[in-house]
């Protein structure tokens, strides 16, 4: 499942790709361009803009009211039977890898040596962190923290 967020859920697109949704975005987007991509990648379209919706040609989308991200992720997760934190098995809905892709691009997340990780993440991180992910399109370096816990208890209150 690929999703596109319009310009007023950036904080909603990076929690989606968190989870390891396919979740493009854009800060600035003219609403032709984005409905083309949409249509073009076969996304479906989140917005928060009643007038976008209503124009001829968007067929899948998703219209949030919710303000908050949190609010706004799990209406997209009930609409679309995500379940980013179940095992295989359980639930029969659609299953993304969390921490899979990069919060930032929305590139597929590579395994890296401990040692290319290195000159790229503080040295505390380096010392007590055995598997390192890296982007290879924007360069940005991931690795198991405190968050994927935090993430799964919020992920369990919403």
């Amino acid at each position: 499942m690929k999703f596109i967020a319009d310009s007023m859920l950036g904080r909603l697109a990076r929690w989606l790709r968190l989870l390891g949704c396919d979740t493009l975005y854009f800060h600035s987007i003219e609403d032709s361009l984005l409905l083309r991509t949409a249509r073009e990648e076969n996304r479906i379209l989140l917005t928060r803009d009643t007038r976008l919706v209503k124009r001829r040609g968007v067929k899948e989308f998703l219209l949030l009211h919710e303000n908050g991200p949190f609010e706004q992720l799990k209406k997209v997760l009930d609409a679309f039977n995500i379940h980013p934190i179940e095992q295989p098995g359980e639930g029969g809905g659609a299953r993304p890898v969390i921490y899979s892709r990069c919060s930032l691009c929305n590139t597929p997340l590579e395994d890296t040596s401990r040692e290319q990780a290195k000159p790229h993440v503080p040295e505390y991180v380096y010392q007590t962190s055995e598997k390192f992910k890296h982007c290879p399109e924007c360069g940005k370096y991931y690795w198991r923290g405190t968050h994927p816990e935090k993430l799964k208890r919020k992920l369990h209150e919403l």
